[in-house]
Order: C-alpha cells, then sequence, then structure tokens
C-alpha cells in the first residue's frame, strides 16, 4: 500500500488496516466475512485488529479460520486484552486463548482495551513480559485520554507503547484539541476505531454531507473512501474499517490511491471544524 505508518520501534506497517468488531457472529454471513478479510489481504490490508471481547471470541475464531490459508509472516496482528484480564496471571490466559482461537503462536500487537482496576504499572509490567516471551512483539492501548497517556509516560517502561486506538472520523475529531498533538509529539502512532461513523450512524447526515459527496464524485469514488482517504492523509494514522462484504473491503481499500489536496481537506474542515477549547471542554 501506498500510506503506511512507521511506527516507534522501527516497523512500518499499512495506513488502511481491517476491524473485525462484531464479525464472527452468525453463521449465515461467515464465509462472506472470510473470503472479505482475505480479499482485503490480497489488497494489501495486512493489518488486521480484533479483540477477545468481540463476540466473547468469536471475531477472533473467525479470524484464525480466515488466515489459515495465508502467509502469518505477510500479517501483523492486533488484538486486545479485556481489563478484567490485565493483570496477575490473567493476562498471559488472556492471550493464550486468542492466539489459540486465532491459531498462531505471537501477536504483533496487544493492546490494553480500556482503564480497569488493575494499576496501570502492573498491566505495564505483564505486557513486557509477554513481549520478551515473545508471545507478542509490541504493546499499545486503547481509549487512552491525554491524563491516561501522561499517567502511562511515568512508567519508564510505559514509554514502550506505540499505539492508541481511540474513536476518530470526520465528524469525531474530538482527540486533535490535545491528545493527538501529545501522541505526534510522543511519537505513539494513532489507530482509529469507526473510522467510517458506522456507516455514518454515529454522525447523523455524515453520508450525506454535500462537501464529502462533492470530493466522491469528484475523484470518482464513494463517500466511506473519502472519509478513509482523509483519515490517513497524515502518515501517523491506522484506520481500521470493519466491513462484512468482500466488495465494501475492496471499496475501503480503494482509499489508499485517493490523495486529497489541501483545498479539500480545507474543504472537509469547513465542512467538520476542529473542536474550539470550549467544545472541547463541553466533550468531556
Amino acid at each position: 500500500m501506498k500510506h503506511e505508518v512507521k511506527l516507534a520501534n522501527g516497523v512500518t506497517v499499512p495506513a488502511l488496516g481491517q476491524g473485525t468488531w462484531y464479525l464472527g457472529e452468525s453463521r449465515l454471513t461467515r464465509k462472506r466475512e472470510i473470503e472479505g478479510i482475505r480479499k482485503g489481504v490480497e489488497a494489501g490490508m495486512t493489518l488486521i485488529d480484533t479483540a477477545e471481547m468481540y463476540g466473547s471470541g468469536a471475531a477472533e475464531d473467525m479470524l484464525g479460520e480466515a488466515i489459515s490459508t495465508l502467509d502469518r509472516n505477510e500479517l501483523y496482528l492486533v488484538s486486545k486484552v479485556l481489563p478484567n484480564n490485565a493483570g496477575g496471571s490473567r493476562m498471559r490466559q488472556a492471550l493464550k486463548g486468542s492466539l489459540s482461537r486465532m491459531g498462531v503462536d505471537y501477536l504483533d500487537l496487544y493492546l490494553y482495551h480500556w482503564r480497569g482496576s488493575y494499576p496501570l504499572y502492573e498491566t505495564v509490567s505483564r505486557l513486557e513480559e509477554l513481549k520478551a516471551e515473545g508471545l507478542i512483539k509490541a504493546w499499545g492501548v486503547s481509549n487512552f485520554d491525554i491524563d491516561d497517556m501522561e499517567e502511562l509516560w511515568r512508567i519508564p517502561e510505559g514509554r514502550n507503547c506505540l499505539v492508541n486506538q481511540v474513536l476518530y472520523h470526520t465528524g469525531s475529531r474530538g482527540i486533535e484539541f490535545s491528545l493527538l498533538p501529545w501522541m505526534v509529539e510522543h511519537d505513539v502512532a494513532l489507530m482509529s476505531y469507526c473510522p467510517l461513523a458506522q456507516a455514518g450512524s454515529l454522525r447523523r447526515g455524515l453520508f450525506q454531507n454535500k462537501t464529502l459527496q462533492e470530493l466522491a464524485a469528484k475523484h470518482g469514488v464513494t463517500v466511506p473512501e473519502i472519509m478513509l482517504a482523509w483519515n490517513i492523509r497524515n502518515g501517523h494514522t491506522i484506520a481500521i474499517p470493519r466491513s462484512s462484504k468482500p466488495e465494501h473491503t475492496l471499496s475501503n481499500a480503494n482509499a489508499d490511491s485517493i490523495e486529497l489536496t489541501a483545498e479539500e481537506l480545507a474543504m472537509i474542515d469547513m465542512a467538520y471544524p476542529k473542536p474550539t477549547r470550549k467544545e472541547y471542554l463541553d466533550m468531556q
């Protein structure tokens, strides 16, 4: 893929990956979902994100079947540990379960899904242990705000965090006020979930926005493709759109070929501006 993100450990990953939230939960759609994952990999979307929470392991199980015919070395696999499994011996057990369902020996990236009751230093220590054992290559976090990240950075090994996975799309830009600049400064990559706002449902009328429609028509693509092209525009963001249909997966992959001009990005800023300080504080 043309758009890539270089992580702080020197590993380069595609800026467009695949999400698996809600996948694997129905036998009726499983074959189609597996085909979609494989088509996405063929198109260069070799980074695939999942979590033990998704369908209580069903997404990992589906993904395991999908990648069983693929070259593991060509994939960058990401999963997430639940807060109640993020300390003591529970994290190793949770990871072993994820690895078993996916049929692999290691994960490329393991994320702490969101803050729980375990002390952050303990969770970091367990993640570092798993990395030392070779069960994971690297680790990151998810749903951390700026206070969480600053606390993490006060833990010496916490600075090994490569990624923070948070909500980010054209209609939800709150992280641009303080969290995203902090992440850029500290070389923590952004992994954006719901980059298509769940087919626009997270922001009423998003797919019907005239500016996005105008840009889509100009480039001969769809509004979701414009949204993804916007999301990965800066070399710091990894977008993980989820699709249950192969044709939609290939459409998502096509966003990699779109280059938005400064003028076009300014048009999107006019339609969906960055938050002011007051708006940001109101979000808290």
